[in-house]
């Protein structure tokens, strides 16, 4: 692994000047902006083609079938008008195969069968397929299928309701629809209201009686399983499928974003932004992938980080593993192993909340060890943060290795995009688990506007600019920011081949300065600091700033992302308004670490106490306020940064409830006006 600190030279330098802000790009590249990985990879279609040819018959992607489902009846306490009541649910746990595999030529000849079905079924180029489905081997395939016949595809998240997939399916006029058999029964609700609808294709298990349900939706309506799509397609010649071969223009993709404002936006990216998107990661960080590692895919595929991610590891010729969030422990499968220790991937990439999620499974496993065994634990980790030599590779060997064993014993990169890591998971897991990189990017920018590389391994920075785009700061003067200062802030605006030219149907937005400006940047709304060593940091985003009683402004995601840090909390939404000293913290705390914390500490709580009777207690909630602020002073936060209460809550906060986006994304107007009475009543208290 190259791993001398001087690869990337200066880091980014300044290459123009643009009305008075220094233009920045990746100093390797800083004459040209990457448009391809290489010479003759021009469309998505060329990377499915290049490795097959170069990759044969290695092991492409791979997936679990279920072999059995378990079922457990437990009991469980929800509060219903002020009570208590206790209600039997029955929770079900998935048996699984090992992982079984189609090699790089498999995937090519199945992605030409099914563009081939598609064409039998009059699929048009000026059509759009709309995939609202799990990420897994057949979203792929599906979406490989359309771009070879030059067909948009539109994405759905798996999780959206009955009104959120009418929208999707609607706005694009989607044709057709690529489904799992258990969404079919979503899908049939709303097939009476989108009439565009003509061609459904699933995978799964579907019975008869809801097929049938279907087909008399409407009279045009066909419905068939992939695998009938790719019999149809591989008896029909290959002739169509040249003539309808895309260009660098066409449009690939229409990706709809998990805005935490509105409805969602679907996001035009071309074959060209795509493939610039892939040769930058390559530029960046190709001499980091090797053919031996393995990958393990659960993000959703229509979140762009992961799609991203997925065609670069594919071109370059590593294993991918297809998991599922409900099986990637032990702890959520029956008479099998968890996805994890089953694949034993190399390479991981997650949203903040996954890696939040590891960090205190991790905790909470130490502190039930006992005493002398979370001394050792410290003690390993203190001996890997200080690199003492000798000590270091004994707290790896003798210690630490446990841990690694949990995620297969293999992995040796993760990255963490899609949102603000705080430094202390960065740090703990870095330490602890794996070198844990960070990555800047949203749908707009085909997933990439910075990436860390293990050669500039640091905290709190997001890395250096993708050699596919160029950024600007941009001033926001009335909070301070400015490309003046020192070190340089302001706005992040990107430019470049991986940056989309606009919003699908939404003139109104593609016409708007504050997103698009006429001399062709994009204005993020993140604010953004270049570091002396050429890479950049996250401030916070312009919407989430907030100026409090005194007239000074607060960054609220920036608090947040370093409060959830903390060991007892699960989520946070920091709150704060215009009239307030201080924000708040409306808290769903860690149960786990929460009960481990009352019984160690003697607060005048009962432990085995219900998490929502626990929520009510004020020592709890002085307890967890305590702890957070402690956070908060050894990060260096000003006392009006410094949460001046907390409300607690017992119940999760999911995309069906409206809290949270389909990307872990915390919903603030919603959580806001969810605990508008509590929020009132906390900051009357002061």
């Amino acid at each position: 692994m190259t791993s001398k600190r001087n690869f990337f030279g200066k880091g980014s330098v300044v290459v123009a000047t643009d009305n008075g802000s220094p233009v920045r790009r990746l100093a390797i590249t800083a004459d040209n902006l990457v448009t391809q990985p290489f010479e003759g990879i021009d469309i998505i279609p060329d990377v499915i083609d290049y490795a097959a040819r170069t990759h044969g018959t290695k092991d492409a992607v791979g997936w679990r079938d279920i072999v059995g489902i378990h079922e457990e009846e437990k009991e469980v306490t929800k509060t219903v008008n002020g009570k208590e009541v206790t209600e039997k649910k029955i929770w079900k746990y998935f048996q699984l195969s090992d992982y079984k595999y189609h090699s790089f030529l498999d995937v090519q000849e199945r992605v030409s069968a099914l563009a081939r079905g598609l064409l039998h079924h009059q699929i048009m180029k000026e059509d759009i397929f709309n995939i609202y489905a799990q990420t897994s081997v057949n979203w792929q395939l599906m979406s490989h299928a359309c771009t070879a016949i030059a067909t948009p595809v539109a994405t759905a998240y798996d999780t959206l309701g009955e009104s959120g997939l009418t929208h999707s399916l609607n706005e694009p006029n989607c044709v057709g629809v690529f489904t799992n058999a258990d969404l079919l029964t979503t899908l049939k609700n709303v097939l009476p209201n989108t009439p565009s609808v003509r061609l459904i294709v699933y995978d799964g298990d579907a019975k008869s009686s809801l097929l049938d349900d279907i087909r008399n939706i409407r009279e045009n309506v066909v419905i068939l399983s992939i695998d009938e799509l790719r019999d149809i397609g591989a008896k029909q010649s290959k002739e169509g499928l040249e003539e309808r071969r895309p260009s660098r223009d066409d449009v690939a993709l229409i990706m709809y974003t998990s805005g935490t404002t509105g409805a969602p936006k679907g996001v035009v990216l071309t074959h060209g932004n795509v493939i610039a998107s892939v040769g930058a990661v390559y530029t960046l960080l190709g001499h980091h992938l090797g053919t031996d590692d393995s990958f393990l895919a659960y993000l959703p595929l229509a979140h762009i980080l992961e799609y991203i991610v997925e065609l670069i590891l594919f071109f370059v010729g590593m294993k991918t593993g297809y998991g599922r969030v409900k099986t990637l422990t032990d702890a959520s499968v029956r008479q099998c192993k968890g996805d994890i220790v089953t694949f034993r991937p190399s390479i991981m990439v997650g949203v903040p909340a996954v890696w939040e999620q590891i960090r205190k499974g991790i905790t909470t496993k130490v502190n039930a060890s006992g005493t002398l065994k979370k001394a050792i634990f410290n003690g390993a980790m203190a001996a890997k943060k200080a690199d003492v030599p000798g000590l270091s590779q004994l707290a790896d060997a003798a210690v630490l290795n446990n841990i690694k064993q949990a995620t297969g014993g293999r992995l040796r990169l993760a990255l963490s995009g899609g949102a603000a890591l705080s430094k202390e998971t960065q740090e703990f897991l870095s330490v602890a688990l794996v070198t844990m990189l960070q990555g800047y990017g949203m749908t707009e920018s085909c997933g990439m506007c910075a990436i860390l590389p293990p050669e500039l391994m640091q905290y709190r920075s997001v890395g250096l600019p993708v050699p596919s785009a160029e950024i600007k700061l941009l001033d926001v003067p009335e909070a301070g920011y400015k490309s003046t200062n020192n070190p340089p802030q302001g706005e992040v605006c990107i430019r470049g081949p991986s940056v989309t030219k606009g919003y699908y149907k939404r003139d109104d937005l593609n016409n708007d300065e504050s997103i698009f400006t006429k001399d062709g940047w994009l204005r993020t709304g993140d604010v953004g600091q270049w570091n002396a060593d050429g890479t950049l940091s996250l401030i916070d985003r312009i919407k989430n700033l907030i100026k409090l009683q005194g007239g000074e402004y607060i960054a609220l995601e920036q608090l947040e992302s370093t409060y959830k840090s903390c060991y007892l909390v699960a989520n946070i939404c920091v709150y704060a308004d215009a009239e307030a000293k201080q924000p708040i913290g409306i808290i769903i705390p860690h149960e786990a670490n929460l009960r481990h914390a009352l019984e160690a500490k003697s607060i005048p709580a009962d432990a085995s106490a219900q998490l929502s009777d626990l929520c009510a207690n004020k020592a709890v909630q002085d307890l967890i306020l305590k702890e957070c602020n402690a956070i908060g002073k050894k990060n260096g936060f000003k006392q009006m940064e410094i949460l001046e209460a907390v409300i607690l809550t017992a119940d999760e906060w999911t995309p069906e409830s409206g809290l949270v986006t389909a990307a872990q994304k915390v919903q603030r107007s919603k959580v806001a006006k969810k605990f508008e009475k509590e929020i009132k009543a906390a900051y009357a208290v002061q």
